[in-house]
């Protein structure tokens, strides 16, 4: 099984029907899916320009963070959380989607013109540590060390 195949199922698990999901979703032209976070993940969604430099951190310090996606126009950036994470979640300017709410997820390793990963499901069920994201958060806010912009 390839590992788009494989991130597929994956995805495609938390579906109510997750054959049609998968049948449906591999037809799409658009390459979209609406998916339910609170199940096999949540997703904590940061402004862009937090988005990015937090992510920056991650690779830095992670060989392989879980899921992040962008939404159309680069305005948020979607990291994938354990599930629970949305409803103990305190932090202004941070949305996000846990049970009870639906995200718009392309088809991995498909180019889609809206919603896109930056960092692909692999499959295994890797998500990113919320506190290690937190911590990421704090220093890509902090900005580069010696910037005296502010």
């Amino acid at each position: 099984m390839t590992g788009a195949k494989t991130a597929v199922e994956w995805l495609a698990s938390v579906a109510p029907d997750p054959e049609a999901c998968r049948w449906e979703w591999e037809r799409n032209p658009l390459g979209i899916a609406l998916l339910p976070a609170g199940k096999a993940w949540d997703v904590l969604i940061l402004p862009g320009d937090l988005g990015y430099p937090t992510l920056d951190v991650l690779t830095r310090v992670l060989d392989q963070p879980g899921p992040v996606l962008a939404d159309f126009g680069d305005n948020r950036v979607g990291f994938f959380v354990p599930p629970g994470t949305a409803a103990r979640w305190l932090g202004t300017g941070i949305r996000t989607a846990g049970p009870g709410t639906w995200i718009v997820v392309p088809y991995p390793g498909r180019a889609t013109q809206g919603v896109r990963w930056l960092v692909p499901p692999d499959g295994s069920g890797t998500l990113t540590d919320p506190a290690l994201l937190e911590l990421a958060m704090h220093e890509a806010a902090a900005g580069p060390a010696g910037d005296e912009s502010w």
